[in-house]
């Protein structure tokens, strides 16, 4: 059974696929994050060693999730705090709203966050009537040309130099042949009124610190602790598998990240916050909230095979590393999380009978699992992912009698030597001519079968 979700896939990573410019660009810009990372790496003396404590840790973080986000939840209301605990994306922004409205707020400062993408929060806000600015300057270029992030790390990737100097001329009457540095320079200008202005600023984290009831921020720009500075509302939205036990497991997790990530050995701004300011601080919000978003982990914490899913830091390494991802790149996916993590996850916080596709969508080549920086099974996941999807028949029946007379043929060698290869030939050319597509011909088998060509060989000899 095809879903609407898996039509639009299909359709659109066809078009995007055979996009040569598109190619060139992400190809460009993955080239240099290779180079980039593998500079970075080699401050690891024993790589291995690192991201195989950093699973073990996030194994125990999702065998102790009980114990782990209450202890962060008593630290952070011992300081000022306020913890909101939402089951999904409506209940999420809908306690949101509510601080908008007890507080009045009408303007909202953004820092970079994939959660807040997948709760729709700037949709949601427009709704309102409430005006929201991404600070990131990746993902204020995407909200200008009113598009998702096409990347979990880096937004804007599959846009040039010069389409985003092409796109600052059309809004601010910059030159057309701006040069990065002044398309910078005319990013920041902008975006230092809104801190200033902003009633609420709004963030993600990468980490909760469970021993220390604090949020841990890092980021290249600064925006973020702009965004939790000037305004009277700090909210940063978490999804509860980013909790870790303690403050010194940081020391691990911020260099995997910011190498995975970007390359850097340590990412530029890296911050941890603990609650509104406190007497004698000059600087922070007066009141500060964190919302412990579920949106459906609990359903993938459920799956004990595949809660490895819940493991990842996102830093991007395994969308840098596929195959399929650079070339159909990342809007095709219509996913907040794209690439082989969202893959994985997608079908568990959305739906498997509607995403159950994407799944498939990989070559299964494993890069993405020998680059993922906590040693995430991600392409075994992605087969038992395929095997639920069969199991709670959700397939189509043709899908289903294909594999069905495959498997019988396969093993049982007298039904492949049945037909001689004449006959075969004639019957892909005529029944199968379109299986790999348009823009491939179907190899043909060869006038003898395998055994055939065997005997004779043996005969000769």
């Amino acid at each position: 059974m095809s879903s609407a979700q898996e039509t639009t896939f299909l359709k659109d990573s066809a078009a995007k696929a055979f996009d040569m410019r598109h190619r060139q660009i992400i190809n460009y810009n993955i080239d240099k994050y290779d180079v980039a990372v593998q500079s970075g790496l080699l401050q690891f003396q024993h790589l291995e060693n690192a991201k195989r404590k950093a699973h073990i840790i996030k194994w125990k973080v999702m065998e102790n999730l009980d114990k782990l986000l209450p202890e962060f939840e008593s630290n952070f209301l011992r300081k000022g705090g306020k913890v909101i605990w939402a089951n999904d994306a409506e209940e999420a922004r809908q306690e949101i709203w509510k601080i908008m409205e007890r507080s009045g707020a009408k303007t909202v400062v953004k820092s970079k966050s994939m959660t807040t993408e997948e709760i729709e929060l700037n949709h949601f806000f427009e709704g309102k009537g409430v005006k929201t600015v991404e600070s990131d300057l990746g993902e204020y270029i995407v909200q200008l040309l009113n598009q998702k992030p096409y990347h979990i790390v880096t937004p804007a990737m599959h846009l040039s130099l010069q389409d985003i100097a092409a796109l600052f001329h059309q809004h601010f009457g910059t030159p057309p042949d701006a040069t990065a540095q002044d398309l910078t320079l005319q990013a920041r200008k902008l975006l230092r009124e809104q801190y200033t202005a902003a009633d609420v600023g709004i963030t993600g984290a990468n980490f909760l610190i469970a021993d220390t009831g604090s949020i841990a921020l890092t980021e290249n720009e600064g925006n973020a602790r702009l965004t939790t500075t000037f305004p009277k509302i700090h909210i940063a939205i978490v999804g509860i598998e980013k909790v870790i036990p303690s403050l010194a497991d940081l020391d691990l997790f911020w260099p995997l990240l910011a190498t995975h990530g970007t390359g850097q050995r340590l990412t530029v701004y890296n911050s941890i916050i603990g609650g509104p300011r406190q007497e004698g601080e000059t600087d922070g919000p007066e009141e500060m909230y964190v919302v412990l978003l579920d949106n459906g982990r609990t359903d993938l914490l459920a799956q004990k095979e595949q809660r490895q899913g819940l493991y990842c830091i996102r830093c991007g390494a395994c969308l840098n590393g596929c195959p399929i991802y650079k070339n159909v790149g990342g809007h095709t996916y219509n996913t907040t999380y794209s690439g082989p993590i969202g893959s994985i996850i997608t079908p568990h916080l959305r739906g498997m009978e509607a995403f159950k596709h994407l799944s498939y969508a990989s070559s299964l080549c494993g890069k993405c699992t020998e680059v993922c920086p906590v040693k995430i099974d991600i392409h075994q996941m992605l087969l038992l992912n395929r095997r639920d999807a069969v199991a709670s028949n959700i397939v189509s029946k043709s899908e289903k009698a294909t594999w069905k007379g495959f498997t019988f043929a396969m093993t049982k060698r007298w039904v492949v030597d049945l037909l001689g290869g004449k006959l075969k030939n004639i019957l892909l050319s005529r029944f199968f001519k379109k299986a790999w597509g348009k823009r491939r011909n179907l190899p043909f088998v060869a006038p003898k079968s395998f055994a055939q060509q065997w005997k004779a060989k043996d005969k000769a000899d």
